[in-house]
């Protein structure tokens, strides 16, 4: 257990040195900090797969599966999809964003009572059905996230433009219409993802019986997710409503998300982290 949490805080240390890089080349337009911060970041990458495969293959039951588990598998999917779009598309300022709110969700276990939660009720694992939905949960909420930065950067870049403030920064980013054309393609592969990671949870309650929970917050609260993405969908091809709103309402759907975590932690009898 302490080798664990040495090997933990290690990788946030060099986490945070990778970002430190990153954004030195972001000002700077520093070709040395840029390939020190992603050799860095791969090297993060490759550090939580090995916690997480190491966490799994020597405790493959429920008591795998920590918060601090949860919190470093999503911190996990943000760096992979950074690299691979950064691989293809050389956004700098994006790969910054997403790390930093990887790195946020992966300190976490910092601020988290240690009484409070440990694993998952172990009923909840004993279905790969349940897994695969979880999983398919976290691959679209982590995509939700990519969106949202990609909102973000689209909402700084409209306002510097409108306000004619030019930059050897700003010069690096791509086009709003590229931004909003990003957003779209992360919504759109996030929304189906959540939509059968649904399905496959209301599937797994009826062949255990707990028609009940149907009707659990969490549930309720994840309809609302894929509710605030379609009215996003219709907003950008019914509605014709300008990138800068659409990215103000994609951000909105993004806090819904953020609610819907909050939800499942603290008040839903569905997806509840147990104490010690």
């Amino acid at each position: 257990m302490i080798l664990k949490s040495w090997f933990y805080d290690i990788t946030v240390y060099i986490y945070a040195l990778s970002l430190l890089f990153y954004f030195s080349d972001f000002v700077g337009a520093n070709q040395r900090a840029k390939r020190m911060g992603t050799g860095l970041l791969s090297f993060v990458w490759f550090m939580q797969f090995l916690y997480l495969a190491l966490t799994f293959y020597g405790n493959p039951s429920s008591e795998a599966f920590s918060i601090r588990e949860t919190l470093l598998l999503f911190s996990w999917l943000l760096v992979t999809l950074s690299l691979v779009i950064n691989r293809f598309f050389r956004i700098e300022l994006f790969v910054f964003l997403v790390n930093l709110l990887g790195f946020a969700v992966m300190t976490l276990h910092f601020l988290i009572n240690p009484s409070f939660s440990t694993t998952i009720k172990n009923s909840m694992w004993n279905d790969q059905l349940l897994l695969v939905h979880i999983v398919l949960a976290m691959i679209s909420y982590a995509t939700f996230a990519i969106g949202a930065v990609f909102s973000g950067m689209y909402l700084f870049l409209h306002r510097q433009l409108k306000r004619r403030n030019w930059s050897s920064s700003m010069r690096r980013l791509p086009s709003l219409e590229r931004i909003d054309c990003y957003t779209y393609f992360a919504v759109i592969i996030g929304s189906p993802l959540l939509l059968i990671s649904l399905l496959l949870g209301v599937i797994w309650l009826w062949m255990k019986g707990d028609s009940h929970l149907l009707f659990d917050s969490k549930v309720l609260s994840s309809l609302l997710v894929l509710g605030a993405y379609a009215f996003y969908a219709i907003l950008r091809f019914s509605l014709q409503v300008p990138g800068d709103k659409l990215a103000k309402w994609n951000l909105l759907a993004f806090a819904v998300v953020l609610l819907n975590w909050l939800v499942s932690n603290y008040y839903s009898t569905f997806h509840q982290w147990i104490g010690m």
